[in-house]
C-alpha cells in the first residue's frame, strides 16, 4: 500500500531536471542556502594565467575614497622567484580621474593575491586584492596536503561561508551570458546575499580573474552601501612588450615641472555658509605650481558637537576663477562622477591645478547627507565653505621661501616636546630653552640664522600652532623651523 502510493511521487520527481538554468540556488534547508549549477568543471582565482596576458578592469573598492572608481591595466610581465616561491611579477597601469600611475605588484601563483610590489600603486593594489582576487579567499589552485582549499567545483551546494557576522554561503548559482567592454562571455554567476541584497560576481571557466562584480558591504540596519564593483574592459593573450612603456605618468610630469614634495599645509576649520555642519581639516601647498596637486585632507564635523563626524556626505570640491561665476573645474566632473561622497565623514583628496596663473577661491560643497544611492542626500544639511589658493607658473616658486642654508635636521624625539608645550604641559620658558639648548649642543641643526634682540619674551600664537601641527605631521620640518628661526631673529631665543 504504502510502495503505490509513493510512485506517483517518483514518477513526479522524474519529470524534474536535476538543475535548471537557474539551478537551485537560494533553496533553504535550516538555515543553509544551497547552490550548484548543472555543468561540468571547476574554477579557482588565478586559473589559467600566464605570462603575456593583458586584463584591463574599471572597479572601485569602498575602502578607496568611497568607492570612487578607476581604470586599472594589468600585464603578466615574467615569473619571478622570490625566496622559496615562484610568482608572477604584473606590470600595472592605473588611471584615476587624471592622474596616471605606473608600478609593478608580484602575485602568488596557488592565489594571485598581491605580496609586494611598488609603492605607487600601494592603494590601487589593495583594491584588487580586496575585489578582484577576493574569491581566492575560496577558490585556490590545488594545495597538497590541505583541506578546504582548491578549486571548487560548479556543481558544489556551496564554497563555503564567510567569515563574519551574519556570513552567508557562496554560492555557485546560474549560467548567465552577459556582456562587458571585452565582449561577449558565457559566466557561472556566483552569489551571496549581504543585508537582505545579492551581491553578484560573474566567472568564466579557465579565465583567471572574475569578468564583473557588484557586491554590497554588511550592514545590521539600512541600505547597504557598495563594497566593490568592477567590469573586464580588454584582454589580451601573449603581449610581449610592455605596453605601458611610452606613458607618462602624473608624478614624472610633476617632477619635470619641480613639484614641492614638502610644503606648509594650512589648517581650516570654519562653518558652513548656511550653519549645517563644520568643514575641518588641513591642505597644502596654498602657492602651487601649475600642473601640481593640492593635498587636502577634510573632515565633516556636526556644528553642534564638533567632535562627531557626520556620515553619509555628499560633496564636491569646485574651484572658481570668479566666485560670481560657474565654477571653471570640479573635482567630481575630473573623475567622470556626478557628485563625491564620504560614508565616513573623512576624505583625504588630490586635486591637480591645471588653471593659468592667477588666484582662485576653492569652496568644498555639500549637497546634503543620506545613502549613496540616493543622488545629492537631504538637502537640509546642504552649505559650503571657501579657502584661497594662489597658482604660480612653472618657473615661478610655488611655496613661501625657505629659510637659506642646509636642511634642518631635528631628532624626531623632539616632536614630544612640540607636542608638550602646544598643549600647555610645558611653558613657554621652558621650551624656548630647551630648543635653545639642543641648538647650542649641536643636537638640533637649523640654517644659518642672524640673531637678534628684544626686550619681549612674548611668543606668538601662530609658533605654537606650527609647533602643535609638526608634532602631528601636519606640516614638514622646514615650516616649523620658519618659527624658530623667528624666535632667534626676534631676540626671544639666543644661541650661542
Amino acid at each position: 500500500m504504502n510502495l503505490i502510493r509513493l510512485l506517483p511521487i517518483f514518477a513526479l520527481l522524474l519529470l524534474i531536471p536535476l538543475a535548471s538554468q537557474d539551478s537551485f540556488a537560494q533553496i533553504n534547508s535550516g538555515g543553509f542556502q544551497a547552490g550548484g549549477v548543472h555543468i561540468d568543471g571547476s574554477w579557482y582565482v588565478g586559473e589559467g594565467l600566464k605570462v603575456g596576458d593583458y586584463f584591463s578592469f574599471n572597479m572601485c573598492h569602498v575602502d578607496y575614497l568611497d568607492c570612487s572608481d578607476f581604470d586599472m591595466a594589468m600585464w603578466v610581465q615574467e615569473e619571478v622567484r622570490v625566496e622559496t616561491e615562484d610568482k608572477f611579477r604584473i606590470q600595472v597601469l592605473v588611471y584615476d580621474g587624471k592622474k596616471i600611475v605606473k608600478g609593478h605588484m608580484d602575485v602568488g601563483k596557488v592565489a594571485p593575491e598581491p605580496t609586494g610590489g611598488s609603492e605607487e600603486i600601494s592603494s590601487y593594489r589593495s583594491a584588487y586584492k580586496s575585489s578582484i582576487s577576493w574569491l581566492s579567499a575560496f577558490a585556490t589552485q590545488e594545495i597538497e596536503g590541505l583541506t578546504g582549499k582548491g578549486p571548487k567545483d560548479f556543481r558544489a551546494a556551496s564554497w563555503g561561508k564567510i567569515a563574519n557576522i551574519g556570513g552567508q554561503q557562496i554560492l555557485p548559482t546560474a549560467e548567465e551570458t552577459i556582456t562587458v567592454g571585452a565582449g561577449e562571455f558565457d559566466s557561472i554567476l556566483v552569489t551571496w546575499k549581504t543585508g537582505g541584497i545579492l551581491s553578484k560576481v560573474w566567472i568564466v571557466d579557465e579565465f583567471p580573474f572574475p569578468i564583473q562584480a557588484k557586491t554590497f558591504m554588511h550592514v545590521s540596519s539600512g541600505i547597504p552601501p557598495v563594497e566593490y564593483d568592477f567590469e573586464l574592459l580588454d584582454y589580451k593573450e601573449n603581449v610581449s612588450s610592455n605596453p605601458f612603456i611610452n606613458i607618462e605618468t602624473t608624478a614624472a610630469k610633476q617632477a619635470a615641472v619641480g613639484c614641492p614634495k614638502e610644503y606648509q599645509k594650512t589648517k581650516f576649520s570654519e562653518s558652513t555658509n548656511t550653519y549645517s555642519m563644520i568643514v575641518k581639516g588641513v591642505y597644502g601647498p596654498k602657492i602651487v605650481k601649475q600642473g601640481c596637486e593640492i593635498d587636502m585632507f577634510i573632515d565633516f564635523k556636526r556644528a553642534v558637537n564638533p567632535i562627531e563626524y557626520v556620515d553619509q556626505v555628499h560633496y564636491d570640491i569646485a574651484i572658481f576663477s570668479d566666485p560670481s561665476k560657474p565654477p571653471i573645474q570640479t573635482v567630481s566632473n575630473d573623475e567622470g562622477r556626478a557628485e563625491l561622497y564620504t560614508a565616513s565623514g573623512q576624505t583625504h583628496r588630490f586635486v591637480l591645478a591645471e588653471q593659468p596663473p592667477g588666484e582662485y577661491t576653492y569652496a568644498i560643497i555639500i549637497y546634503g547627507t543620506g545613502p549613496e544611492h540616493i543622488l545629492g542626500g537631504n538637502p537640509d544639511t546642504s552649505g559650503l565653505m571657501t579657502f584661497d589658493v594662489t597658482v604660480v607658473k612653472n618657473n615661478q616658486s610655488s611655496f613661501p621661501s625657505q629659510p637659506s642654508g642646509n636642511s634642518p635636521e631635528i631628532p624626531g624625539w623632539i616632536k614630544n616636546n612640540a607636542e608638550w608645550w602646544a598643549n600647555e604641559l610645558i611653558d613657554d620658558d621652558s621650551f624656548v630653552t630647551g630648543i635653545q639648548y639642543l641648538i647650542n649642543q649641536g643636537i638640533m641643526h637649523i640654517p644659518e640664522t642672524i640673531q637678534g634682540s628684544s626686550d619681549s619674551s612674548e611668543i606668538p600664537g601662530w609658533i605654537k600652532n606650527n609647533a602643535e601641527w609638526w608634532a602631528n605631521n601636519q606640516i614638514d620640518d622646514s615650516s616649523f623651523v620658519s618659527g624658530i628661526q623667528w624666535l632667534i631673529t626676534n631676540g626671544i631665543m639666543k644661541i650661542s
